[in-house]
C-alpha cells in the first residue's frame, strides 16, 4: 500500500469524523452515558437492572475507545498538538484502568466522561476558552485579596480574640470567619451583632470589609471574566472572517484559471473556424 493510498484513507476518515451526524451522535453517546453514571448510584436500580446498566456503559466505553482511535489514525501527531483531543484521551483512558482493590476509587471518575462536552460542544468550547484567557486576571486579584484577607485577619485577631476565641483566636480562625462574611452567611445576627454587643465600633471594622471584599472584589472577577470571554469572541470572529476570505481568493483564483482556460478553447476554436472552408469552397492551398 502506497503512501498517497495511506494518506486518501486518513482524509477519507477524518472527513467522516468531522461529519455532523458523527458529532452529534458521540455528544448523544456522552449525555447518554452520564445519566447511566447516575442510575449506577441508585442501589434500588442497580438491584431491577444493574447487569444492563453495566452492559451499555461497556458498550458506549467501546464506542468512545474506537472514536479515540480513529482519530489517533486521522491525526497522527496533530491529535497531540490539540489541547482537547489530549482531554478526551486522558478522560477515556481513565475509564480503561481497571478500578479494582486500591484503584477502586477511580470508578468515581468514570464520571469525567462527562466532561468531552466541554470539547464536543463549541459554544463550551469558547466559555472554557474564555476562563483559560481569564486566568491571569482573577489571579491578581486573588492575591490582592489575600493581602486583604490577612490585613482584615490580623486586625480581627488583635480586636476581639479576647472576647471571641472561637471566632478569632488566631490568624485561622480570623480567615475562616472573614471568608464566612463575605459569603454572606449569617454574618450579621450570627457574627457581627453579637461582637458588637461587647464592641460597639465592631461595625466601622466589618461593614469596609464586606464592602472590599464581596461586592468590589466580586464585580472585578466578573469583568475580567467578561471582558476574556468578549476577547475570545472577537478572536473566533476574526478567525471566521479570515477562513471566509482565503476561501473568497481561492474560489476567485480558481474562477480565474477557469475563465483562462475557455479564453483559450474559445481563441482554439475561432482558429479552427477560420480555416474551415465554407460549404461549397475548397481548402485553401
Amino acid at each position: 500500500m502506497n503512501t498517497k493510498t495511506i494518506t486518501d484513507r486518513r482524509q477519507r476518515v477524518r472527513r467522516w469524523l468531522e461529519r455532523p451526524l458523527v458529532q452529534q451522535t458521540i455528544i448523544a453517546l456522552i449525555i447518554f452515558n452520564a445519566l447511566l453514571l447516575g442510575l449506577e448510584t441508585s442501589p434500588a436500580v442497580m438491584a431491577h437492572a444493574g447487569g444492563l446498566i453495566v452492559a451499555i456503559d461497556q458498550a458506549i466505553l467501546a464506542v468512545f475507545v474506537v472514536e479515540i482511535a480513529l482519530r489517533l489514525y486521522a491525526y497522527r501527531a496533530a491529535f497531540w498538538r490539540d489541547p482537547w483531543s489530549i482531554f478526551d484521551f486522558f478522560v477515556v483512558a481513565i475509564a480503561l484502568i481497571p478500578a479494582t482493590g486500591p484503584l477502586a476509587v477511580l470508578r468515581a471518575l468514570r464520571v469525567l466522561r462527562v466532561l468531552r462536552l466541554l470539547a464536543m460542544v463549541p459554544s463550551m468550547r469558547r466559555v472554557v476558552g474564555a476562563l483559560l484567557v481569564a486566568v491571569p486576571g482573577p489571579g491578581s486579584i486573588a492575591l490582592v485579596l489575600l493581602i486583604i484577607y490577612y490585613v482584615f485577619a490580623v486586625i480581627a485577631t488583635n480586636l476581639f480574640a479576647t472576647s471571641y476565641p472561637d471566632w478569632f483566636g488566631d490568624i485561622g480562625r480570623s480567615l475562616y470567619t472573614l471568608f464566612q462574611i463575605m459569603t454572606l452567611e449569617s454574618w450579621s445576627m450570627g457574627i457581627v451583632r453579637p461582637v458588637m454587643e461587647s464592641f460597639s465600633y465592631a461595625w466601622a471594622f466589618f461593614i469596609p470589609f464586606i464592602l472590599i471584599a464581596t461586592f468590589t472584589m466580586l464585580n472585578l472577577f466578573i469583568a475580567i471574566i467578561v471582558n476574556a470571554m468578549q476577547m475570545v469572541s472577537e478572536a473566533d470572529r476574526c478567525n471566521a472572517a479570515q477562513t471566509l476570505e482565503h476561501q473568497s481568493e481561492r474560489i476567485e483564483g480558481e474562477l480565474h484559471a477557469e475563465m483562462g482556460r475557455l479564453r483559450v478553447e474559445i481563441q482554439a476554436l475561432r482558429a479552427m473556424l477560420s480555416i474551415t472552408p465554407a460549404p461549397g469552397q475548397t481548402k485553401p492551398s
